[in-house]
């Protein structure tokens, strides 16, 4: 069984930070204390020093698309290049995606994903489900995602014309289900109906920059709108994914006003990129959905995450090459989506953190334990507690790099955050006790990430 000391670290939980040593015996945590005598351990342990890093515990992309078959073409970054990357960011956890089959019970798609993933993750994962549409025997269905371990479901407010969509009365009665099953319902919010009233209206040209136009954040604000009063109705969480705009903030707060429960995740693009990154030869590379929106709104965001209104940041990876993007400038034709798992980390604590907006512990809490909670994975993940898996991550606080494409690891070619200069780099990463990255060594194997069954999510406690 390996051993392996942690020392004199600052050790970094969402509700407190102290300097302690801590001990990893197998792949748990099974002692903490402001100094473990090494005597009292076997031979061979290994000692890491950590000395002017802080300790955390592994990332959790609560957002990801390693591996997604879409258009016709799969993404970038398979699972083992997502495994890698997200090592580099000291991410030990992602929570991905399955879509639906509808020829298939949901648990089928679920199986394959999981099998799927199981042969090449290096990290370990969980799942959300995808549902686009309803029919009889759901409900059995639903239980039966329950005893496999998926206890979030994933659902589209657009996308009507690939068959993502659910119609009204059928979105009422998947709300009844799910309340019923303490499933938590997470979703893309954009109203479909003006999306296609104003691509009816509009007499222009389809430039990346167009696309900002055709999806108007208004879409956003009516979608969660509409979504959060079928949750109040049914008094149950809603869990709005990638939050992009102030609209869509308005619609947040109007339905918190009123009691609900709306639990927010945003993404760093959504915070630090705007919509002039569409514009000109390079602009297919920002195209995502929602679009990116104007200055004002990264700023009413940011605003919002440092406040607390903001729940988790993740990314919403899905990772094309330069080559697929720029294979088109009609927006209606660029592949859609980003890589960013990597770059989470130092982009948020540059953001929050070096500036003195945030806590380091207010930093694990959106990007670590919220995340677990959320997504019933915690205290297994998510935590420094004694007898949880030992995923952590040894941050530098200290160090400065510029993000590149030479610095980071995605099969892209290209980071949306080309030139930025952040603070703060994950120096170590281990999985359950092993390292898996360390002085920018990946170590990780494919077949080692586990599938993780998870538990009804804290919004319902």
């Amino acid at each position: 069984m390996n051993t392996t000391l942690i020392r004199d670290g600052l050790l970094v939980e969402s509700d407190r930070s102290w300097r302690a040593d801590l001990l990893i015996e197998g792949e748990k945590i099974t002692r903490i204390a402001p100094r473990i005598d090494t005597k009292t351990l076997p031979d061979d342990t290994d000692i890491v020093e950590a000395e002017g890093l802080c300790v955390m515990p592994g990332l959790i992309d609560s957002h990801t698309h390693y591996h997604l078959v879409s258009r016709g073409t799969v993404t970038a970054d398979s699972f083992i290049e997502g495994s890698k990357l997200a090592a580099f960011g000291g991410v030990t956890t992602v929570v991905d995606f399955a879509d639906h089959d509808k020829k298939r019970p949901l648990v089928a798609s679920t199986n394959d994903r999981i099998d799927a993933m199981e042969k090449e993750m290096a990290i370990d994962f969980a799942l959300h489900q995808g549902v686009y549409g309803m029919h009889e025997g759901i409900g059995k269905e639903l239980e039966e995602l329950l005893k496999r371990g998926v206890s979030t479901i994933k659902i589209f407010t657009t996308y009507k014309n690939v068959g993502y969509l659910i119609g009204m009365e059928g979105l009422r009665d998947l709300f009844s289900l799910c309340k019923k099953n303490q499933i938590m319902i997470s979703a893309h919010c954009e109203d479909d109906t003006l999306i296609e009233q104003v691509e009816k209206e509009h007499k222009g040209s389809y430039t990346p920059a167009d696309h900002a136009l055709l999806r108007p954040a208004e879409a956003e604000y009516r979608a969660i709108k509409y979504l959060g009063s079928l949750a109040g109705e049914f008094s149950m969480p809603l869990y709005v994914v990638h939050l992009s705009s102030s609209r869509g903030l308005d619609a947040v707060r109007e339905l918190r006003s009123k009691g609900i429960q709306v639990v927010v995740e945003t993404t760093p693009h959504y915070l630090l990129l705007d919509a002039s990154r569409l514009e000109g030869p390079q602009g297919p590379l920002y195209v995502m959905t929602p679009p990116l929106r104007t200055h004002h709104d990264n700023r009413d965001i940011q605003d919002a995450l440092i406040a607390k209104e903001l729940q988790v940041v993740a990314t919403d990876h899905c990772a094309f090459t330069r080559a697929q993007k720029l294979a088109s400038d009609d927006c209606r034709t660029i592949f859609p989506g980003i890589p960013g798992t990597e770059e989470l980390l130092p982009l948020v604590y540059t953001f929050a953190v070096a500036s003195s907006r945030m806590s380091l512990s207010d930093l694990v809490g959106i990007l670590s334990s919220t995340p677990a909670r959320l997504f019933g994975l915690y205290p297994q993940k998510g935590s420094l507690q004694i007898g949880t898996d030992a995923d952590i991550v040894l941050f530098d606080p200290e160090a400065t790099w510029t993000l590149s494409s030479d610095t980071v690891h995605s099969a892209s070619e290209y980071t949306p955050y080309e030139g930025f200069s952040v603070a703060g780099k994950a120096v170590m990463t281990f999985l359950r006790g092993h390292l898996i990255m360390g002085d920018d060594v990946y170590v990780g194997k494919p077949g080692e990430g586990k599938f993780l069954r998870a538990k009804t999510s804290s919004a319902y406690d």
